[in-house]
């Protein structure tokens, strides 16, 4: 059994009701009691790596709408640990995933829960992973779904993604934080489903993060785990599953949670330096990481808890720091990354030479879209391809020029 609970005055309500926060404008978690979860480590034996895999720490009743997410690798990357001059470096890929983020863990769980509310229309505000996650996930379902975009922001493979898969897309004159009030407002007023993070579905399937990594170190925990932040709901929710863990008897210990932003938008950052839980909106956030680029992110006191509880931190780097981590990444492991997901590997970069991170630390980096995602600034950062005659004589001369 679970159940909602606001973080902050405490007030609960069933899990059978439509809320995405609570009537003091808190956020939700849900909540279990987990003296009743019978989950060990036979419950692990012989299933194949997924989101529903571990179905007894998930708050879903309904037949799964699903497409195979989770399972998505983990790199040793041993050049690029030696670069950085730090022991053992892992990359959780989770641009692996269906649709090629993050965001289909949350997805799959959260249209799983929408049709088990009865609810008959789906929507979104995006910067484009999202918006690609929710009209892949409708089409599964059968339901229409509607995406607010702000207009000229979102990466062309990701409107692409949301155009092919059917759903209603609206851009908006404005940014993210003005299209997330718009469908905040249109979801209360017509009764849609609200699948930002704000709702609290989502972050329970991304928490499988933390427990797929557990199992693919060996039931190891690593140090600490960095992670780009926008929205910031997927910190939350990898920090909550390692607490799951914890609390069902697999794993005795939780890693630092490590919260990355683009200095260009990083008022999480901000608040983390200042002491304190309360954000200052960025009005015109600005970043090559289009996926992050959120000046006022909804979870930001649920992100700020989770490295405050786990004795982690925040940071930020620049947009020349992202675009090196990409292009590093790339060509010392062969992981082709959107720019969003650079910014764990800048920000591990940073704190190592910053002398924060220890050099005997075992590191895991959540890399959160493919480099698909984002084709044009891809093109845009790479060395352009070089053009000769049809002769192999003048293929050899810029061979070897």
């Amino acid at each position: 059994m679970n159940y909602l609970k606001c973080i902050e005055c405490g007030k609960e309500y069933p899990n059978t009701e439509v809320l995405y926060t609570c009537e003091c404008g808190g956020l939700l978690d849900v909540i279990y009691d987990y003296s009743r979860i019978d989950f060990t480590l036979d419950d692990l034996k012989g299933i194949p790596l997924s989101v529903w895999k571990y179905r007894k720490l998930l708050p879903f009743e309904g037949e799964a709408t699903s497409l195979q997410e989770g399972g998505t690798p983990l790199y040793k990357c041993d050049r690029l640990a030696k670069k950085i001059g730090i022991k053992e470096l892992y990359v959780k890929h989770e641009g692996m995933n269906p649709t090629g983020s993050f965001k289909d863990r949350g997805m799959t769980g959260g249209v799983t829960k929408a049709l088990e509310l009865g609810m008959k229309t789906l929507a979104c505000a995006s910067t484009g992973n999202t918006a690609a996650a929710i009209s892949t996930y409708s089409a599964k379902a059968g339901v229409p779904a509607v995406i607010l975009l702000p207009e000229g922001k979102v990466a062309l493979g990701k409107l692409g993604q949301a155009l092919i898969h059917g759903a209603k897309v609206i851009s908006i004159k404005g940014n993210f934080d003005d299209a997330l009030r718009l469908v905040k407002q249109l979801c209360y007023e017509e009764g849609f489903y609200l699948l930002n993070s704000l709702n609290p579905y989502r972050l329970e399937g991304q928490k499988t993060i933390a427990f797929e990594m557990v199992e693919q170190m060996n039931m190891r925990v690593p140090d600490r785990v960095l992670v780009p932040m926008g929205n910031a709901g997927n910190i939350t929710a990898i920090h909550k599953g390692f607490k799951e863990f914890m609390k069902v008897g697999i794993t005795e210990k939780v890693p630092k949670m490590i919260g990355i932003q683009p200095e260009g938008v990083c008022p999480i950052v901000k608040a983390f330096r200042a002491g304190t839980d309360e954000i200052i909106p960025e009005k015109n956030p600005e970043t090559i990481a289009t996926a992050i680029r959120i000046g006022n992110p909804v979870n930001a006191k649920k992100a700020l808890r989770a490295i405050s509880e786990s004795e982690g931190m925040a940071e930020s780097v620049t947009d020349e720091e992202i675009i090196e981590a990409q292009k590093e990444l790339a060509q010392l492991e062969g992981i082709g990354v959107e720019p969003a997901s650079a910014t764990s590997i800048a920000g591990l970069k940073k704190l190592v030479k910053n002398g924060i991170i220890g050099t005997d630390e075992t590191i895991t980096c959540i890399t959160t879209g493919h480099l698909l995602k984002d084709p044009e600034e891809v093109i845009s950062v790479s060395s352009k391809s070089i053009v000769v005659d049809a002769a192999v004589e003048d293929i050899r001369r810029v061979l070897y020029k």
